[in-house]
């Protein structure tokens, strides 16, 4: 049997689809046929205009016919096509050959139009239907036996009803080696990720090395950027390199925030997590002054700062869109390896503390004060509409938390001078016992008051309410992460 293509509808939406049928008098069984296939039709909501039911006595038969063509109402025209309406349609037989007339006149005058669907009923000794010249080019549906028409029914009324089964999707947008900057062409990293994301989503061999290819692609891009000589700018020269390479980091941000969406969209792995935790000590890195440089200021390196806050906030974030809820535990309580620079005597490790960032050149760049220029130029930054710029503010007001009960962390929310009327339906939703689960996996602390205990001492040790700017805003960090009504719903 042939696979029946699936035919195009009309751009023009169908509201009420209402068909005329059109067919020959072949024999007694193939009118009670067709006429089943009609009360059918009307059954699945489809009007059905057909000369069984309504052309009566006294009507003209061909003014009838030439009407229920040509009417605008009548949104499909069902020709049924077997060997005698083939004939008669080709031999301009009357009945019939008058009808087919009027069909292929509007069928060569409208060619691409869908309105007018053959239905096959009869077959040829070489398998091809009967069709009448007019329609040979068309597509047909096949109705030649009862297998055939239940197996090819719901495309029938899929089709009417203007609702087929595969529908074109939308125009994307161009591929990120088409809409990048040569900046970001430039770095393998792109095309990396499209090989590890191929490899993800066909479970290949060797994914590890996949992912190790693309992830140190993106510390190597982002380490071309770190400063090894002494730039010699003044303030504010050195200020628009920082807002430079910031940008030019964000493709990195971007990178890594596809590949953590990725991978953590499905069960995620011990390798996911080892390669997680090694990326954050890698970005910790990126951060400090390289081991080569003697002399040197701390506000050569704001630039990687600021990239390195950012993008962990990012990393927060995707998690908690994917709700892979045990790595974050994991990455606020994993201690990572301080780069060889700046480890002294028996310190050897950092907490997440170590990812905090902050600017005071960029106030030189922006030219009005900031409370935080680092945060604006994260809100600047903040083009993904898959993780929004209230959904970074959320992540860090969670990475806040886990510093309150972490009693060697210290974090200010910088973002949340932002917070203004927005809502977070994490802290929100956790509230409700099945919810507040969530947020005891992620800080290892099951028992709201207990919770709340360790918070409170936290918000008096890093001084919290006292924060320059946080006492004018309308709502405190303690509010907005609904500290209060944790686990007060059951």
């Amino acid at each position: 049997m042939q696979q029946v293509p699936a035919l195009s509808v009309d751009s023009k939406p169908v509201v009420q689809p209402k068909v005329f049928i059109s067919y020959s008098w072949t024999s007694p069984g193939h009118q009670e046929q067709v006429r089943r296939w009609a009360e059918r039709l009307l059954s699945d909501g489809i009007d059905v205009v057909i000369d069984i039911f309504d052309l009566k006595e006294g009507h003209d038969k061909y003014h009838f016919m030439e009407r229920m063509v040509t009417d605008p109402e009548i949104t499909h025209v069902l020709v049924v096509c077997d060997k005698g309406y083939t004939e008669k349609a080709d031999a301009k037989k009357a009945g019939v050959g008058t009808e087919s007339q009027i069909i292929s006149s509007e069928v060569y005058a409208k060619v691409s139009q869908s309105k007018f669907i053959p239905i096959a009923c009869e077959f040829t000794d070489n398998r091809e239907p009967f069709l009448p010249v007019f329609l040979k080019s068309r597509i047909w549906i096949d109705f030649s036996s009862l297998e055939a028409t239940n197996q090819n029914w719901e495309q029938l009324v899929r089709l009417l009803h203007g609702k087929p089964a595969y529908q074109k999707p939308q125009v994307g947008k161009p591929p990120a080696y088409i809409t990048a900057a040569a900046d970001e062409i430039a770095s393998p990293a792109l095309g990396k990720f499209a090989t590890f994301r191929q490899a993800f989503i066909t479970n290949a061999k060797n994914l590890n090395l996949y992912r190790e290819d693309f992830l140190s692609a993106c510390i190597d891009y982002a380490d071309t950027l770190r400063v090894r000589t002494n730039p010699g700018l003044d303030t504010a020269s050195l200020g628009q390199k920082i807002l430079r390479d910031c940008g030019q980091l964000r493709n990195v941000r971007n990178w890594i925030v596809d590949w953590v969406l990725l991978e953590s969209g499905v069960a995620t792995s011990d390798d996911f997590l080892d390669s997680l935790l090694k990326l954050l000590e890698d970005l910790r890195e990126l951060k400090s002054r390289p081991a080569e440089i003697g002399q040197w200021s701390e506000s050569w390196f704001e630039a990687h700062s600021i990239f390195v806050y950012e993008t962990f906030l990012y990393i927060v974030a995707a998690l908690l869109k994917r709700g892979s809820y045990n790595v974050l535990h994991e990455i606020f309580t994993s201690r990572y390896l301080r780069p060889k620079s700046e480890r002294y005597g028996d310190s050897s490790f950092d907490s997440f503390g170590s990812f905090y960032g902050y600017s005071e050149i960029l106030q030189t760049v922006f030219g009005e004060k900031f409370y935080s220029p680092a945060a604006e130029l994260i809100k600047r930054q903040a083009d993904r509409p898959d993780l929004t710029f209230p959904a970074v503010i959320e992540a860090e007001l969670l990475v806040t938390l886990l510093a309150l009960v972490s009693e060697d962390v210290r974090w200010l929310p910088q973002t949340f001078y932002y917070n203004s009327q927005i809502d977070f339906p994490f802290f929100m939703r956790a509230a409700q016992h099945r919810q507040f689960v969530k947020l005891a996996t992620i800080t290892g602390i099951s028992d709201a008051n207990a919770l709340r205990e360790a918070a409170k001492a936290g918000y008096d040790r890093l001084n919290i309410s006292q924060r320059p700017g946080f006492y004018m805003l309308n709502r405190s960090p303690w509010e907005c992460m609904n500290m209060d009504k944790l686990d007060s719903l059951k």
